[in-house]
């Protein structure tokens, strides 16, 4: 198989998400290879032995790779600008691998409080099963971090723009504290995509997604993705990941490297259209809040136009009338549908307060700034008159 470097810096992004990482077999196929295989077979035992030396480079099993998996994993670091990928079978794993491939008992980890629910539960309830304590702080103060840190601190870990609420935090400020403590940074960079945010080059260790939402894009297959050098990959995230086992099937690993191909065109049309979705709905008086990293009204305006180079496709806003005038108003949609998912060619829209965060308490939740009339609104591909007369319609039954 021969490798096309399509990772070259004299290529512009777009560029390398068509092309990044192919590797062709004997028949010269246009499209990359689906490699639908547990194992693989070796010319003698000698090879086998340097195979599991990692002295011979070829592949031994699909936990440990793949030849699809692999071909998204350089495609995906060569546009994120990163030395190492390792994909994952969900986002989740991608965040486990990546904090718990670091830590060890008696480590402290200090992480941003507004989290999706599942990364929350990591930190709080998962860690100190393994003797790992975590300080919970709110992500946009820098001195609530540095009051955090302990000597046993070695991990930061936030998510910015944060799921649902959108919040967003300075990350080369919170990179530079990392640093200055001796811990590391690992930042969940969903919400902005790879397209819009570059936390490496802010000064993070580590950055995760969960390709299960833009990176796919079209609602089909799970997949994670941990991005880093390589020092950091082979010292924190391999040996994890090959003993644990949270491997990627090649077939997602396959429809994955496909939808990168056209991942800049769905981001930057659904952020487009989000846009004209979050100007509207900060025009209606039954809205007491609106949300979005585009508008002049974020609470973070002025880091977002330092570190990021567009909006995300979500935006989050508050109806009247607590949980029944938020039922009300989801209920009363046609064209926007009611899930939990995002970055979907299709716009999906969603209660965090009884979906994503419903396991939180009240109190908790307040503090994450997900009220009872929150709703999270992830902006698709369809034109955005039609999403604005859909949500103008249900508002109006609100």
């Amino acid at each position: 198989m021969s490798a096309f470097d399509g990772g070259a810096a004299s290529l512009h992004p777009e560029t390398r998400l068509v092309h990044a990482g192919t590797m062709r077999s004997q028949f010269g196929e246009t499209s990359e290879a689906l490699f639908l295989t547990q194992g693989h077979v070796y010319d003698s035992a000698e090879q086998a032995e340097a195979r599991f030396l990692n002295k011979d480079p070829g592949f031994q099993y699909a936990r440990f790779s793949n030849p699809t998996v692999a071909m998204l994993e350089a495609r995906m670091a060569a546009f994120e600008g990163a030395e190492a990928c390792r994909a994952t079978a969900t986002g989740m794993a991608a965040v486990t691998a990546a904090i718990m491939g670091q830590v060890r008992q008696g480590d402290h980890v200090v992480a941003a409080q507004a989290l999706f629910g599942s990364c929350r539960y990591v930190v709080e309830e998962h860690l100190p099963r393994y003797g790992v304590t975590s300080t919970l702080v709110d992500g946009p103060d820098i001195d609530a971090w540095r009051a955090a840190v302990t000597p046993q601190t070695k991990v930061f870990f936030l998510e910015s723009p944060s799921n649902p609420t959108l919040e967003v935090i300075d990350i080369a400020a919170v990179a530079a504290l990392a640093k200055e403590v001796g811990a590391t940074l690992v930042v969940d960079n969903v919400f902005a995509t790879p397209l819009f945010q570059r936390p490496l080059q802010l000064g993070a260790d580590c950055v995760v997604y969960s390709a299960t939402k833009h990176i796919d894009g079209q609602g089909r297959c799970l997949g994670g993705l941990i991005l880093a050098s390589q020092a950091f990959i082979e010292t924190h995230v391999q040996t994890y990941l090959r003993q644990t086992g949270p491997a990627i099937s090649p077939f997602n690993a396959w429809v994955m490297l496909k939808a990168l191909e056209t991942l800049p065109l769905r981001v930057r049309q659904q952020a487009h259209n989000a846009g004209i979705v979050a100007n509207w709905l900060a025009t209606q008086p039954k809205l007491p809040k609106v949300i979005f990293p585009g508008l002049k009204s974020h609470p973070q305006a002025d880091i977002i136009a330092r570190q990021m180079t567009g909006p995300s496709t979500l935006v989050a806003f508050e109806v009247e009338g607590g949980k029944a005038g938020a039922f009300r108003f989801l209920n009363g949609l046609k064209l926007i549908r009611i899930s939990n998912n995002l970055g979907d060619a299709k716009s999906l829209i969603v209660h965090p307060a009884t979906t994503t965060h419903q396991r939180f308490s009240p109190e908790i939740r307040a503090s994450m700034g997900i009220s009872e009339g929150l709703i999270r609104l992830s902006v698709g591909l369809e034109h955005a008159d039609d999403l604005v007369a859909d949500l103008a319609a249900a508002l109006a039954g609100v």
